[in-house]
């Protein structure tokens, strides 16, 4: 079965992909040193880079990556200063028509318990969602006739209606098959943030391997122009991913960079997300391991995209352990998820532990929300569940307008002070909440004196000591 298959692409639509150019420059050999250090200068006056260029921050050697390093933390101080954005991933449904050698959710795969959320259901996840104290989803869904357009916009409607105490949803960013123009109108009627469609692998024979041609996702340009449709469609804000390990680690990464220079170029703004997961354990699937990057690799891709895309939010899921979001956070992740479940029902009708039949893949970081947030202030960092720029029309080619001259730090700040007090009043343990008042009172020592500042101030006080909430710049 194929959905779509009278659908038109964007207009204009080409496969920019040259697999053997990425290919050529994946195998130039190491960097010249002052080359590489030419690159990170211009890296730090946030210019985007080339896909040239960011092939030679991935080739260059240890010595030199040390230093690609050292300049991701600090641009990403400069450009997001030192909050985390916070998100839960919420999977309504795992019915899929498609067949990639990778997923459980495999159409032929027989292990995985299918389902999907019903109305209550779903309102009962939002619920369990909210008591954590969430205000940011994504929500998942299997490629299947039963999650078109109408479908997914109910979903969203009937998760932005749930309204639990002091509790809401605020931004709902969507995980799901590439559309048609007239679906993606429908989706964005319901109000969504961002659309993301990973594109698994930019390597076109990798892409037919794990993809059979009989499918839906069969078609590379298909998905690949999907992001160019919704555009068309008018969701101005979108997210890229790939699949980490199905193929040349360095490929993908510089696919992801080709990605998001033709969305610059083509809609005036680029990805607002990237996603860059790498494959985990899942029921009914056994991977070739052989491509799997390790873990001073993958801090390696991490740095080079942090450097290429100063503006754009990197995100770093649960899929990876503890250690390693410890690690990466530092010096080029902008938002990750907490307290996660990944099976259908997760949150509120199943039990605590995982059951991989039951989920697309294994997790890395199980941790509560709490804890997340709790060690996030231990380490300086800033939890945010901020969602001002979306619902002050901050997106698209208006977000970077706003991003690009260096505002989001100004901006972002005070909006995530307001949604980390609000965390820390309404849901914290006790331990979470004296690290995190602590945090907050610092962070407004650092602030200059000015109306904002007052304002600020003024509000941080009227969410411990009244009802109001959701107060933002």
């Amino acid at each position: 079965m194929k959905l779509f298959e009278n659908a038109k692409l964007s207009k204009g639509a080409v496969d920019f992909i040259n697999d053997d150019y990425i290919e050529s420059l994946i195998n130039a050999g190491p960097s010249d040193a002052t080359k590489v250090r030419e690159i990170i200068a211009k890296s730090m006056e946030k210019k985007p880079l080339t896909v040239e260029e960011a092939s030679a921050l991935l080739n260059a050697d240890e010595k030199l990556s040390e230093e690609i390093f050292s300049a991701a933390r600090e641009l990403k101080k400069r450009v997001y200063g030192n909050r985390i954005v916070l998100f839960a991933p919420l999977y309504v449904g795992n019915y899929c028509i498609n067949n990639c050698k990778y997923c459980a959710f495999k159409k032929s795969n027989t292990e995985q318990i299918r389902r999907t959320l019903t109305d209550e259901e779903l309102r009962q996840e939002i619920t369990a969602l909210e008591n954590m104290g969430h205000k940011r989803l994504i929500m998942v869904y299997g490629e299947h006739p039963k999650y078109d357009g109408k479908y997914i916009a109910h979903t969203v409607e009937t998760a932005y209606g749930v309204k639990v105490g002091h509790g809401s949803i605020r931004r709902i960013n969507i995980n799901a098959a590439p559309m048609d123009h007239e679906n993606y109108r429908i989706i964005k009627a319901a109000g969504i943030g961002t659309y993301q469609i990973f594109q698994e692998t930019y390597n076109h024979k990798i892409y037919a391997a794990m993809h059979p041609a009989d499918t839906t996702k069969g078609s590379f340009t298909w998905r690949l122009d999907g992001l160019s449709r919704a555009f068309e469609a008018g969701i101005d804000d979108m997210g890229i991913g790939a699949l980490i390990g199905l193929g040349d680690w360095k490929f993908d990464a510089l696919g992801l960079v080709s990605h998001a220079i033709y969305l610059q170029k083509h809609h005036g703004v680029g990805p607002h997300t990237i996603s860059f997961p790498r494959i985990q354990p899942a029921a009914g699937v056994k991977m070739d391991e052989s491509k799997f990057p390790n873990n001073y690799e993958f801090k390696k891709m991490v740095a080079m995209l942090r450097l290429a895309v100063p503006y754009t939010g990197l995100i770093l899921t649960a899929r990876e352990s503890a250690d390693i979001r410890r690690d990466l956070i530092e010096f080029g992740i902008s938002q990750i998820d907490a307290g996660s479940r990944i099976d259908i029902g997760g949150y509120s009708l199943l039990g605590k532990t995982q059951e991989l039949k039951r989920e697309q893949f294994q997790l890395g970081d199980v941790r509560s929300l709490d804890n997340v947030v709790r060690e996030l202030a231990q380490s300086g960092n800033i939890p945010s569940w901020c969602t001002a720029c979306y619902r002050l029309g901050r997106t698209g080619e208006h977000f970077m307008e706003f991003a690009i001259p260096g505002f989001i730090k100004r901006y972002c700040t005070p909006n995530a002070l307001s949604t980390f007090t609000e965390y820390l009043t309404d849901y914290a343990s006790p331990e979470t909440k004296q690290v995190g008042l602590k945090l907050v009172q610092d962070e407004l020592k650092k602030m200059e004196e000015s109306p904002m500042k007052k304002e600020l101030i003024n509000r941080l006080e009227r969410i411990q000591t009244t009802d109001d909430r959701d107060l933002y710049f």
